[in-house]
């Protein structure tokens, strides 16, 4: 497996020592622990971005830093706890890293956390789309 940055390493591994149906109760988790958007986002819903891989409506805005930080936000409703725990997983495991640690995650990072038997093919493509979209917004930001 290539390497991940720690954040998203202790995440995965948190993940894999966990029976399946546990792995579905961590999801959730991370879905109860979603930050809520900071004001400035709110009073701007046009600064995020709609996530169209997922089937629930998810938008996502990131940041990076004078210093390269990446800090990544996301919105989803509480309704869809498994599109809300994987934005969370992502919010938590990138938001802290450098743009050339975000711009290295894998792309297939959200197959390697073991749901893809606990939860549909369509919701870990979602995932992917939600990883993409935030690699893609650093990529932007880092050409600005």
């Amino acid at each position: 497996m290539p390497s991940l940055p720690d954040s998203l390493a202790r995440i995965r591994d948190d993940f894999l020592e966990l029976e399946q149906q546990d792995r579905l109760l961590l999801l959730l988790e991370f879905a109860n622990d979603l930050p809520e958007l900071p004001d400035r986002f709110r009073d701007h819903p046009d600064l995020l971005e709609r996530v169209e891989e997922c089937q629930a409506p998810v938008f996502i805005f990131v940041e990076v830093d004078d210093d390269d930080t990446v800090q990544m936000f996301a919105t989803a409703p509480r309704e869809a706890p498994t599109t809300r725990g994987f934005a969370s997983i992502l919010v938590q495991g990138l938001s802290g890293l450098s743009a050339s640690e975000v711009l290295a995650v894998p792309d297939d990072f959200p197959q390697t956390i073991g749901l893809s038997a606990a939860v549909s093919p369509l919701r870990l493509r979602g995932m992917t789309g939600l990883l993409g979209r935030a690699k893609r917004q650093v990529t932007a930001k880092q050409a600005a």
